[in-house]
């Protein structure tokens, strides 16, 4: 059985040998994945995942605890130091923190203190909450009142010597007056989130690669080499514990945070003391409220007991203390303020509003927009006039909570009417288009309103170019998204044609690119010499690269081994009339074309100004061929599947070679599927071929069965 196979099985159901091999997968995983967060600053997988997999593992060794591994998930903290420093001791362990996930986890928590105390469920028990910073560990020693020494989690027994980089940031004295002769002081490293755009636009300024949030920002300027540049990245540091002391700071955490403060450190002023499970509840989604506006990142509340006596008696497990737990916000949710709703306008001319939010991490993403697919959806309805969020609406100044799962575009899920400012204002979805004034109409049946400017309307026509030189369709060598966005604004390009005009219409455009920044001689050169090599160029990619409203990929290889010929294609597309000829029924009768695609391809043909456009790019290309599937190919007509990794093929030449047969590809096994490919490494979609009784054949099988053996 697989690694993945495994991964799904209930813990329950494990039996003795599964069980081991999943816990081997997981000490793998996880510590791969603690030496990516903590000791290359790059995470490979979310917060969510690394905490699920954590807790599986943790399960799987309290089910079968003659199991537990030496190098067990559960006993490690961080991970090893990076070669580049000198290594530190930590006169005191840093540990980790457990995880309460939801309100029963705090109301546990709460309880086993309770148990482990021996403490009345009515007895007196105070706790401190106070924000979880999403940055990096650090650990400060003062002796006779200097800062001698400061190091970075580390494996939590042994870190990184960072002196030098942390004497270069503002919130960390060198010097205390009043503190004990002896005091490591531990805190986070974190970044603002406004000192973090910035880092990313001088970044991106000096071509350099951005950071994905801020977290990973302030790691990887920590721990640079060269305490320079540390000095110039805008770091800031909170203290909120301590390692070892030669004097006791107080009585209690709240007492000794305080004493922090007047020592010169700077302190969580969301810290709070609070005497019961409910108040700590209500604290925690105070903070999560508050988390868009603070300017920084939390990923969770943490609460520990107050007294620091009880916190002696309770002491810590392997790499956890017993007293504290760290209240984790959901991991792919966040609430912001929404300040604007913009709406912008694609290639076909649809309007799509967006949401402008006051940024926030979520997923370890910083999201500053998000979709919001259509006018029904602002309103509250879905396309079938149906409620959603219960009915609210979506306004500028509302509060809204946003979600992101992998890598999907954010979208908001709700909105709390209770914080809804009294002089907000239903949003009027516009009737024209805000690029070029067209009217924007709704057709029955469609989900979204749309300019009826066509290659006027600028936003169309930018991109309309963008599409026209992407990797699916003309996919120019130096010509990407930017620079075809900048051309059209120069005025050099308006549409496709032109693209093929650019050295010959400028005579001295060698000359006006190599004046501009970012292009020379040799680059100038190399773009014309793009452009000239896609003049010769296969049928679907032209079909495709028109960028025609449902007109996909798949559809314009469908179009393109269906007419063969660009002058067959065109022909037909010109003697068609919607709903009516043989053209028309001819055209409706292939497979996998509809009314609604048919009538947008002989719609683009009978518009005067776009069959224009149309015609002056032909007259540039030579349009090559595609040859008509065999009916006597054994998989003429045939859905066929391709997973695993193909030894023999690249994946893009299995699906040409499959297509030029007649078959079809499909990317997922369904009911309908005739046939799965499956090499080495097949997962998911071979055991439901199996379960669906789908024929399954290996790489060589598929040669052989085609004939390419």
């Amino acid at each position: 059985m697989s690694e993945q196979d495994l991964s799904r099985i209930e813990i329950e159901a494990l039996s003795d040998v599964q069980a081991a091999a999943e816990l081997a997968r997981l000490a793998l995983l996880l510590r791969r994945a603690n030496t990516a967060y903590h000791g290359q600053d790059a995470p490979e997988i979310s917060d969510a995942d690394y905490d699920a997999q954590k807790q599986r593992n943790a399960a799987i060794e309290a089910r079968f605890p003659a199991l537990k591994r030496s190098d067990s998930p559960t006993d490690q903290v961080g991970a090893q130091p990076s070669a580049g420093f000198s290594k530190v001791t930590h006169a005191q362990r840093l540990l980790s923190l457990g995880n309460a996930f939801d309100d029963e986890d705090v109301g546990e928590f709460n309880t086993r203190i309770r148990s482990f105390l021996g403490l009345d469920a009515d007895a007196p028990l105070a706790f401190t909450a106070e924000p979880k910073i999403d940055g990096l560990s650090l650990s400060l020693r003062y002796e006779q009142g200097h800062l001698v020494q400061a190091a970075t989690r580390g494996d939590g027994a042994v870190g990184e010597n960072v002196t030098a980089n942390a004497r270069t940031i503002a919130d960390i004295p060198h010097t205390l007056t009043g503190a004990p002769d002896l005091l490591e002081v531990r805190g986070e490293v974190y970044m603002s989130h406004e000192d973090f755009s910035a880092l990313n636009k001088r970044q991106e300024e000096a071509g350099d690669k951005r950071f994905a949030n801020p977290r990973n920002a302030a790691a990887g300027s920590l721990r640079q080499l060269d305490a320079t540049i540390t000095k110039n990245r805008p770091l800031r540091f909170f203290a909120y514990a301590w390692g070892a002391v030669s004097a006791p700071l107080a009585q209690t955490q709240m007492g000794a945070i305080d004493r922090l403060a007047t020592l010169g450190f700077q302190t969580n002023p969301l810290t709070r003391r609070c005497d019961d499970t409910a108040t700590l509840l209500a604290h925690y989604r105070d903070i999560e409220a508050r988390r868009a506006t603070l300017g920084y990142d939390i990923d969770g509340v943490v609460y520990k007991v107050d007294d620091l006596a009880l916190q002696a008696r309770l002491g810590f497990r392997s790499t956890t203390p017993r007293w504290a737990i760290a209240h984790k916000f959901p991991a792919e949710l966040a609430w912001t303020r929404l300040e604007a709703i913009d709406i912008q306008v694609g290639r076909t001319g649809a309007l799509s509003p967006v949401a402008r939010l006051t940024p926030v991490t979520v997923g370890g993403v910083v999201v500053s927009n998000a979709t919001l697919h259509n006018e029904d959806y602002i309103q509250g309805r879905d396309s079938k006039g149906e409620e959603i969020r219960d009915g609210k609406d979506i306004r500028v100044g509302d509060w809204v909570q946003v979600y992101r799962a992998g890598d999907v575009i954010p979208k908001v899920k709700d909105v709390d009417l209770s914080k809804r400012p009294k002089t907000a204002q239903p949003f009027d979805f516009p009737t024209t288009c805000p690029e070029c004034g067209s009217d924007a109409v709704r057709e029955e049946g469609d989900a979204v309103r749309r300019c009826t400017g066509g290659i006027i309307c600028p936003a169309q026509a930018v991109e309309k170019l963008k599409h026209f030189v992407s990797r699916g369709a003309f996919d120019i060598d130096g010509l990407g998204a930017k620079q075809v966005e900048q051309f059209y604004l120069d005025g050099w390009i308006k549409e496709p044609a032109d693209i093929f005009h650019l050295k010959a219409r400028f005579g001295r455009g060698l000359q006006q690119l190599k004046n501009r920044e970012g292009w020379g001689d040799k680059s100038a050169h190399k773009l014309f010499a793009a452009i000239d090599a896609r003049r010769a160029i296969a049928l679907n990619r032209v079909i495709f690269g028109l960028g025609l409203r449902h007109v996909g990929d798949s559809s314009a290889n469908l179009l393109a081994r269906s007419y063969g010929s660009w002058d067959g294609f065109e022909a037909a597309m010109t003697q068609a009339q919607v709903g009516e000829g043989e053209a028309w029924e001819a055209l409706i009768a292939i497979d996998g074309v509809g009314e609604v695609m048919a009538a947008s391809l002989v719609t683009a043909f009978h518009q005067e100004a776009e069959r224009a456009s149309i015609d002056r790019l032909v007259a540039e290309l030579e349009i090559e061929p595609v040859e008509a599937p065999s009916s006597e190919s054994p998989v003429a007509g045939k859905t066929v599947v391709f997973t695993g990794t193909l030894e023999k093929l690249t994946r893009a030449e299995a699906k040409a070679r499959a297509e030029a047969l007649g078959a079809k590809v499909s990317g997922s096994v369904s009911g309908k599927t005739d046939l799965l490919v499956a090499g080495p490494g097949a997962g998911s979609k071979a055991k439901k071929a199996a379960e669906l009784g789908v024929e399954t054949i290996d790489e060589d099988g598929w040669l052989t069965l085609i004939g390419d053996a």
